[in-house]
């Protein structure tokens, strides 16, 4: 199944479920995704997560109701998952600029449309990269739980991240540990194959040297062999990594003969310039071949 059709399937089973609680990770499976990666890459391409998107096609769908039918606000809000009648004029007042009642009289609402997807050729772009396979290694890393990727709430968190690892110390302690034989550079690890509903954890590291860990927070983690797609990011951080990881997302895997990997992502940071807008790092996908 090609990527536009996976899209498109994960799309159509939303606006087939839109009254009922949905599964983020139903939807992924429909597009043969995992859930990090279907969110990652629909906020990419959308500006919008997931989320955003049930909850503006509900609250459309439910001012048509209050404009066309003599149904209860409260029978509606139910419809459409709010618990309360309260909670439900709350999200459409700030969506419609308007009360549901006042939908009901007759009021100017908001149309939200389903969205499709379609294949429009464009770019002409190269997209350079290369494929290298690693042997299983170990990294010493500090780790932290960041939200699900819907929008940039995501990055916003990692940035902080990296800030304050910055100034507690923490970079300095991991250099104590450091190695760059496999990897060349510090390392932000995405560990998106162990997504909950909360988030996923989020690691600054670097390959591990071997010497006995004494620094409290740090932890060794063994990353797997895996087959990589490496990607050059060039520009002043994190603009330069978005405008990467989307063009990723929406030319390379739709047109390559890979796949995501195993639920593992690295940036690879040679130093930590990372405001210079000629700053170079890279970011490495693990990746199957398409099957």
């Amino acid at each position: 199944m090609d990527w536009i059709t996976g899209i498109q399937r994960a799309l159509d089973y939303t606006e087939e479920h839109l009254t009922e609680e949905i599964e983020y990770e139903t939807v992924a499976k429909k597009a043969y995704s995992s859930s990090f990666h279907f969110q990652r890459i629909f906020g990419m391409v959308c500006g919008f997560s997931l989320g955003d998107y049930i909850r503006m096609r509900r609250l459309s769908l439910a001012a048509d109701e209050l404009s066309m039918t003599s149904e209860k606000v409260i029978d509606i809000a139910l419809k459409y998952g709010y618990d309360s009648p309260e909670s439900f004029t709350r999200a459409f007042t700030r969506f419609h600029g308007i009360t549901p009642t006042a939908a009901m009289r007759g009021g100017n609402v908001k149309s939200f449309s389903r969205l499709s997807v379609k294949l429009i050729l464009s770019g002409g772009n190269t997209m350079d990269y290369r494929i290298e396979k690693k042997d299983a290694f170990k990294i010493v890393c500090k780790r932290k739980q960041v939200c699900k990727p819907q929008g940039d709430t995501a990055t916003e968190d990692i940035s902080a991240f990296w800030d304050e690892c910055t100034k507690d110390g923490t970079m300095d302690a991991i250099c104590k540990y450091a190695k760059y034989e496999n990897v060349n550079g510090i390392l932000g690890i995405c560990f998106s194959g162990e997504m909950e509903d909360c988030g996923f954890p989020y690691g600054i590291g670097a390959e591990y040297n071997g010497v006995p860990l004494t620094n409290k927070g740090l932890d060794i983690v063994e990353i797997p062999a895996h087959t990589y797609a490496v990607f050059q990011c060039k520009g002043k951080m994190p603009d330069a990594f978005k405008t990467t990881y989307k063009q990723i997302c929406t030319e390379f895997f739709p047109q390559s003969n890979y796949e995501y990997g195993n639920g593992i992502e690295l940036e690879v940071y040679p130093s930590a310039n990372v405001q210079d807008p000629d700053y170079t790092c890279e970011i490495w996908i693990a990746v199957n071949n398409k099957k």
